[in-house]
């Protein structure tokens, strides 16, 4: 799926650059250029990425860069802003967990729940503000309008953004507790499993 993606992308810009669209063509190179660096960054730290969120990664960078600007998803579909917010802030909540876990060895005794979901919570949503800063440049300075309704459009986003990361959060906190299974405590597990390094104290 991550790779159909990616060659869909590249189809739009060859086209884009033959009929000379080359916006358009910048745009989706682009893309795919945001969506390939997670890749790399992960095999240079010899990191094992689950599929599903890579595939996650990916779809989210197509959704907002591609899918919502050139094709004009966010005008189109009023719900298309809310879940590209939302499903950010899910992940980065669960990217916030798993970097202070792993200052705990991945000992789940050890590690405060509380304190790390509250880390976890602040660390997406200090992701979304700054996402809304950019947002921001990007008009002011080359006259683009993706904050669209300007003020109203920034606070909605940012709510949704407490939203998931609330979400995200409470995952890793459910899963310290060990009262969840599956869904995303299972990718906070998948991980863990995956990088055994990064947790050597693990214990159950």
């Amino acid at each position: 799926m991550t790779q159909a993606i990616w060659l869909a992308l590249l189809v739009a810009a060859g086209e884009a650059l033959w009929t000379g669209r080359y916006s358009l063509a910048f745009v989706a190179l682009v893309t795919i250029g945001l969506s390939i660096l997670p890749v790399y960054v992960a095999r240079w730290a010899q990191i094992q990425v689950p599929k599903s969120f890579m595939l996650a990664v990916v779809m989210f960078v197509g959704g907002t860069i591609f899918l919502g600007e050139v094709a004009d998803f966010y005008n189109r579909f009023w719900w298309w802003d809310i879940a590209m917010h939302g499903g950010s802030a899910v992940g980065f909540g669960l990217i916030g967990f798993v970097l202070v876990f792993m200052m705990f060895q991945g000992d789940r005794f050890a590690a405060p729940p509380a304190a790390i979901a509250v880390f976890a919570f602040c660390f997406a949503v200090a992701i979304g503000a700054m996402w809304e800063i950019f947002e921001f440049s990007m008009d002011e300075l080359f006259g683009f309008n993706m904050q669209k309704s300007g003020l109203r459009d920034t606070m909605g986003d940012l709510i949704v953004d407490c939203g998931g990361a609330l979400l995200g959060a409470g995952s890793g906190y459910a899963y310290l507790l060990g009262k969840a299974a599956g869904g995303l405590a299972g990718l906070i597990e998948d991980f863990v499993t995956r990088n055994p390094r990064f947790f050597k104290k693990r214990r159950k």
